[in-house]
C-alpha cells in the first residue's frame, strides 16, 4: 500500500513549470520557405518538365554572364535572373547540401533579423555573388544555379556575432551586437573559419572538384556573398547598438 504524498510534495509538483517540447523541425518559416520553394523546383526539373523544358527553364531561370554583356539584346528575365538562379540546383548532393548549410546558418540569422530583413539579406547576398561572378566572368556561358552564394553571406554573417547564438526563447538566434572588424579579427575561432572556408572554397574552386557535386564549384560567386554578408551585415540588423560592442567578452 502506498503512503499519501506529503501535501508540499504535492504542492511543489503543481507548481513545477511544464516542460517545453521542442518541435522536430524548429526551422524560421522563412527559411522553410526558401527551402521548400528549392526542393519544388528542383522535383519540377527532374520529374515533371521534359529536357526541352528543362532547358528553357535554365535558360530563363539561371544566371548566364554573357546575357549581361548586351551581345543579345533585351529580355525581361535579365531583371529576375540574378535572383531565380538561386533556387535552382544542378544535382541532388547540389540541393542537399546547400539545404544543411542553410537550415544552420540561415536559422539563427533569421531569428535575429526576422522575415522581411532576412529575405532582403538573402536576395542582396544572392545578388553580390552574381555581381563577382560576372564581373570575372563577363563572357561566361556556363549557367550559374544555386543558393551557396546567399549561404555564404550568412556565414559571413555568423563570424560577424562571432559565432554567438542565444536560446533562451526557444530557438536559436545570434546574439549580441554586430561585432567591429578590427575586433572578429582578434577572436581565434572566427579566424580560424574564415581561414578554413577561404582554403575549401579557393581549392574546390579551382581544382574544380567536390565530392557528390557535379561541374564547377563558383568559388567567386561565394565570396562575393560572403563578402557582402561580412560587410553589409549592419544595414540589415535593426538590433544593432554601437556602443554595446566595447563590453563584449571573447574569451571563449
Amino acid at each position: 500500500m502506498s503512503e499519501p504524498a506529503d501535501p508540499s510534495e504535492t504542492q511543489q509538483v503543481d507548481d513545477a513549470p511544464p516542460r517545453r517540447r521542442e518541435p522536430v523541425f524548429n526551422l524560421p518559416p522563412v527559411v522553410l520557405a526558401v527551402i521548400g520553394i528549392c526542393v519544388a523546383v528542383y522535383l519540377l526539373q527532374q520529374y515533371v518538365l521534359n529536357e526541352a523544358q528543362q532547358m528553357l527553364l535554365l535558360y530563363d531561370g539561371a544566371f548566364i554572364p554573357v546575357l549581361y554583356t548586351g551581345q543579345y539584346g533585351f529580355d525581361w528575365f535579365l531583371f529576375s535572373r540574378p535572383f531565380t538562379y538561386a533556387f535552382m540546383h544542378g544535382g541532388f548532393a547540389h540541393i542537399a547540401i546547400n539545404m544543411v548549410w542553410l537550415a544552420a546558418f540561415g536559422s539563427p540569422l533569421a531569428n535575429r533579423l526576422g522575415t522581411l530583413w532576412f529575405a532582403l539579406f538573402f536576395a542582396v547576398t544572392g545578388l553580390a555573388s552574381v555581381a563577382l561572378f560576372w564581373a570575372m566572368h563577363p563572357y561566361g556561358e556556363a549557367p550559374l544555379v544555386g543558393a551557396s552564394g546567399a549561404i555564404s553571406g550568412m556565414m559571413g554573417a555568423a563570424a560577424r556575432f562571432g559565432f554567438r547564438t542565444d536560446r533562451s526563447a526557444g530557438k536559436a538566434a545570434f546574439a549580441g551586437p554586430v561585432l567591429p572588424i578590427a575586433l572578429v579579427l582578434r577572436y581565434r575561432g572566427v579566424v580560424i573559419f574564415l581561414a578554413v572556408w577561404m582554403i575549401i572554397n579557393l581549392a574546390t574552386g579551382l581544382l574544380g572538384f567536390a565530392p557528390g557535386v557535379e561541374g564547377q564549384i563558383a568559388w567567386e560567386a561565394h565570396i562575393g556573398g560572403f563578402v557582402a554578408g561580412f560587410f553589409g551585415l549592419r544595414w540589415f540588423d535593426r538590433r544593432w547598438q554601437g556602443p554595446e560592442w566595447e563590453n563584449t567578452d571573447l574569451r571563449t
